[in-house]
C-alpha cells in the first residue's frame, strides 16, 4: 500500500499536537505578564498635568509638609487636592508673573479648579482610606515611593491586589511610629530592628488577623 502522507507530516502533527498543550498555557502567561506590565499598571508613567508641579521642589527643596496641600490625610478617605488659594498663598509673591503659572492664575480669576490628572486611581470597587493608614502607622513612601525625589510625579507602586495584600497580611515591616508618617527619609533606628517586628503592630493596634477579609477592601 502506498504511503498516504508525506513524512514531514508527522512534524506537522507533533507541532500541532505541542501548540493545542502548550498554546493555552503560553497565553495564560502572556495575559499574567501584561497584567503586571508598567502598560496595565502604570508604573513610572508620568501623566500630562495642567501644571507640571514638581514635588522634589516643593517638599525636599523647599522642605513643605505633605500636609500643607493634602489637608484631609490624617482623618479622610480622600489625602485632598490643594485648592487654587493654596497654591496662590505663595506664588501671588513668589513667581507671581511665570507664564508657566499662568492656569493657577487663571483658576483663581475664573474661580473654576485646575483639572488635575490622578496618578494614583484605584478602581470604583476598592475602598482606602488614607486616614486610617496614617493612624496605624504606614508611611507615605510605601504607597507613593519617594516622592520627594519625584520632579514630576508618577506611580512607583503597582496598586494590585496582590501587592495590598502582601501589607495586609505582613503589615509589621511597613509601620512606623505616627510621628514619622510624614517623613520622606525615615529609616528604623539600627538598635530597634529585633524590637521593630514586635512592637509596632501592638503599639498601633493593628488588628492582623482581620486585614485580609474582603469587606476590609470591598464594601
Amino acid at each position: 500500500m502506498p504511503q498516504v502522507f508525506h513524512p514531514s507530516a508527522n512534524t506537522l502533527s507533533r507541532v500541532v499536537l505541542f501548540s493545542l498543550v502548550m498554546g493555552p498555557a503560553a497565553l495564560l502567561g502572556l495575559i499574567y505578564l501584561l497584567v503586571r506590565s508598567p502598560y496595565q499598571t502604570q508604573v513610572g508613567v508620568v501623566r500630562e498635568q495642567p501644571v507640571q508641579f514638581s514635588h522634589e521642589h516643593h517638599v525636599n527643596g523647599l522642605g513643605i509638609d505633605c500636609r500643607f496641600c493634602h489637608t484631609s490625610v490624617e482623618t479622610s478617605a480622600s489625602a485632598g487636592m490643594p485648592p487654587t488659594h493654596t497654591c496662590m498663598t505663595c506664588h501671588s509673591q513668589i513667581w507671581s508673573d511665570s507664564p508657566m503659572l499662568e492656569p493657577v492664575r487663571a483658576s483663581l480669576r475664573n474661580d473654576e479648579p485646575l483639572a488635575w490628572s490622578r496618578v494614583h486611581d484605584l478602581p470604583d470597587f476598592v475602598f482606602f482610606h488614607h486616614g486610617v493608614h496614617v493612624q496605624k502607622g504606614v508611611g507615605c513612601v510605601e504607597c507613593h515611593g519617594r516622592v520627594d525625589l519625584m520632579p514630576l510625579a508618577f506611580r512607583e507602586k503597582p496598586l494590585t491586589m496582590e501587592w495590598c495584600l502582601d501589607c495586609h497580611r505582613d503589615p509589621e515591616p511597613r509601620l512606623r511610629p505616627k510621628e514619622d508618617v510624614f517623613a520622606m527619609d525615615w529609616v528604623p533606628p539600627a538598635d530597634s530592628e529585633l524590637a521593630r517586628a514586635s512592637e509596632p503592630v501592638p503599639m498601633n493596634h493593628v488588628e492582623v488577623g482581620q486585614l485580609t477579609n474582603c469587606s476590609i477592601c470591598h464594601r
